[in-house]
């Protein structure tokens, strides 16, 4: 008996997460399909019925994340997504430089530990890559006053994403939180958006 389309999706769905925690824990080029299936409580047969490649996987997984139902907790915990204009642009800025999103290694944005893997992947993954930070571009960008918005909303990504591999990257907390509050306040202090 053939499976339904919903059983079709969420089987989709379940290699999709799968393979979104995986690439933020180790990245693309040392997380095998095989991994990848296993960890969905799945055998590697069945991957070529959802995707034609690993990169594909890849790009679909990236996307996953602007559109993931639920949100992660670091999400949830500091964005309401009734919210608007300043008040919106701001809960994105409070979640991403959180201390949640600082030690959800597996579910990141993926702009915080993909970026060098994309930069040596497919053109699609790379759209992919560009989808999820335009997300955050347009919210701050709308909410930027002055003909200069976009080139401000620009350097405050840069900010966000950069404090963020940073305080990662470093082996000291205290350093690595430092990073990610001196970015908060930079935005704050650029943007309007309040103390």
């Amino acid at each position: 008996m053939p499976y339904t389309a919903q059983h079709k999706r969420e089987t989709r769905n379940r290699i999709l997460r799968s393979a979104r925690k995986l690439f933020n824990r180790k990245g693309f080029a040392e997380v095998t399909i095989d991994e990848i299936m296993s960890a969905a409580g799945l055998t590697r047969g069945g991957f070529y019925k959802h995707f034609t490649s690993k990169d594909d996987l890849y790009s679909e997984s990236i996307l996953q994340f602007t559109c993931k139902d639920p949100p992660e907790a670091w999400q949830r915990n500091h964005v309401d997504l009734c919210a608007k204009g300043q008040t919106l642009a701001r809960m994105i800025m409070d979640a991403y430089l959180s201390r949640e999103h600082f030690e959800d290694l597996d579910g990141s944005c993926p702009t915080l530990g993909l970026a060098t893997d994309v930069s040596r992947n497919s053109e699609t993954v790379k759209r992919a890559f560009r989808k999820v930070l335009d997300d955050m571009l347009s919210v701050f960008v709308a909410n930027l006053p002055g003909p200069r918005a976009r080139e401000r909303g620009i350097a405050l990504v840069s900010v966000c994403v950069g404090a963020m591999v940073v305080a990662r990257a470093v082996d000291d907390q205290a350093l690595g939180d430092a990073f990610r509050k001196s970015a908060r306040k930079h935005v704050l202090a650029n943007s309007g958006w309040g103390a």
